[in-house]
């Protein structure tokens, strides 16, 4: 049943949560447009190294973005001074995390050339993807400190820090890619080094919120700043799994972007692009989850599960509309949102013609993105982690199979591989909506053990 006060509630949270998750989307769209200005090589390099960096730390992305639901949970069971310590054991385990990253950078580097990539793409693939991890530490913890605020339904800070953050981003960005105001021309790599850059300005602007004398004593912030055994087991035991569903999510996605590519440059290209619109629906569809998490981890942690079903229909209702009125604009507009990404003075006809036709795809699955998201952050607010690794991991690992097979072995057009991704997409949004309206996920006994420490 839908209630007009929760789906208030729930556009209050999530609308700062969208404006952030959307200034981060278009950080992401500038970069790449202002790399399309040198040649489609590197926009397809910015593609190649950014998911793979993504797929490096999402694993521990994964663990400290579920702060979010730890800290909603103790803040709406009132127990206010737990949600600092959240905080403290997700910047301590950042700081832990480290020399596992480098070890992981070192390894996945050589990744583009395995993958059949061409030489100069390789170069530029490892370029980016270097400087990114170099600053990896600083994405934790930024992911943890936002993912605390979002927890005590203080959403607007997380949208101020990352409109801010983006403001830097975006002329440092053209400064450093094309060696403008004094500094100096370092193409890709700029485009990497100002993320970084505006990533640490992020983590000062929390620090700012975070320290700020009344949240400071209402959340007894001075207190925390120390080991809590009960916090830290219970943050790798719901946390972990969470990891682990992004981290597989993301290394599957990272292998069909990379054996997509195998294609060619011109299929590469598409992609990238095509992928940038869909940023459109998905990165302020990833706002709503937050909210959605955030809104039933309080009732979990309140004990008050009737409140539930009204969170799940406003944010349908919210997800859906917004994802229709896209998938309508993705079908008519097609192929000018694609020749927004021609390179000047060079022939753009091929990967027009070819992300066109993924766009028609993209716009099939938007509505699975909507459905895939809205439920995996109710069940993730509840504490039903280890369902969602367990269900992620075996569709994307079978997603994985029979892309290898269709582009290794048998050599199929791309756009049948795209259609099978697609396909995956659909499967993955009805399995998790039937868990939605199922009961497990609800019983006491379990909420019991989700809350215990």
């Amino acid at each position: 049943m839908l209630n007009t006060g929760e789906l208030r509630e729930l556009f209050r949270l999530a609308l700062p949560m969208v404006v952030s998750q959307s200034a981060f989307a278009l950080m992401v769209f500038t970069d790449r447009l202002f790399l399309s200005r040198i040649d489609a090589l590197h926009i397809a390099s910015a593609l190649g190294g950014g998911v793979t960096f993504f797929v490096s730390i999402s694993l521990f992305l994964g663990v400290m973005s579920y702060a979010t639901a730890l800290v909603a949970q103790y803040y709406g069971s009132g127990q206010l001074q737990k949600c600092p310590r959240v905080l403290t054991q997700g910047v301590l385990m950042s700081l832990v995390s480290l020399p596992l990253l480098l070890v992981i950078a070192w390894v996945m580097g050589g990744l583009f050339a395995v993958m059949g990539h061409p030489p100069e793409q390789v170069v530029l693939e490892q370029q980016y993807y270097y400087v990114l991890m170099g600053g990896a530490c600083f994405t934790l913890i930024k992911a943890c400190a936002a993912a605390y605020f979002c927890g005590i339904a203080r959403t607007r800070v997380v949208m101020i820090t990352d409109v801010l953050g983006v403001l830097l981003n975006i002329p440092l960005t053209w400064a450093l890619v094309f060696g403008k105001l004094g500094l100096p021309e370092l193409g890709i790599r700029g485009a990497a080094l100002a993320t970084i850059i505006a990533t640490t300005f992020s983590i000062g602007m929390y620090a700012l919120f975070y320290f700020n004398r009344i949240h400071r004593q209402r959340f007894q912030v001075l207190a925390s700043f120390r080991y809590d055994a009960g916090i830290l087991r219970r943050y790798i035991r719901l946390g972990l799994p969470s990891g682990f569903e992004t981290f597989i999510g993301a290394a599957t996605f990272n292998f069909f972007l990379l054996l997509f590519q195998s294609y060619g440059v011109t299929e590469g290209a598409a992609m990238a692009i095509v992928f940038n619109w869909d940023m459109l629906n998905y990165v302020p569809l990833i706002g709503l989850n937050i909210a959605v998490t955030s809104l039933i981890g309080r009732y979990v942690g309140a004990g008050d599960m009737t409140r539930t079903n009204q969170v799940i229909a406003a944010g349908f209702l919210l997800a859906v509309s917004y994802s229709l009125v896209l998938a309508v604009l993705f079908v008519l507009f097609r192929v000018q949102l694609m020749e927004v990404f021609a390179t000047p003075g060079e022939d753009f006809s091929a990967i027009s013609a070819a992300g066109s036709q993924m766009m028609l795809g993209m716009a099939t699955y938007v509505l699975a993105d909507a459905i895939i998201l809205v439920s995996s952050g109710v069940l993730r607010g509840a504490g039903d982690t280890r369902w969602l690794m367990n269900t992620s991991m075996s569709l994307h690992v079978l997603m994985l199979i029979s892309q290898f097979i269709l582009i290794k072995q048998l050599d199929c057009d791309p756009l049948v591989s795209w259609w099978g991704f697609v396909a995956m997409l659909l499967a993955l949004a009805v399995i998790y909506l039937r868990r939605l309206l199922g009961q497990t996920w609800r019983r006491p006994s379990r909420l019991a053990r989700v809350m215990a420490e």
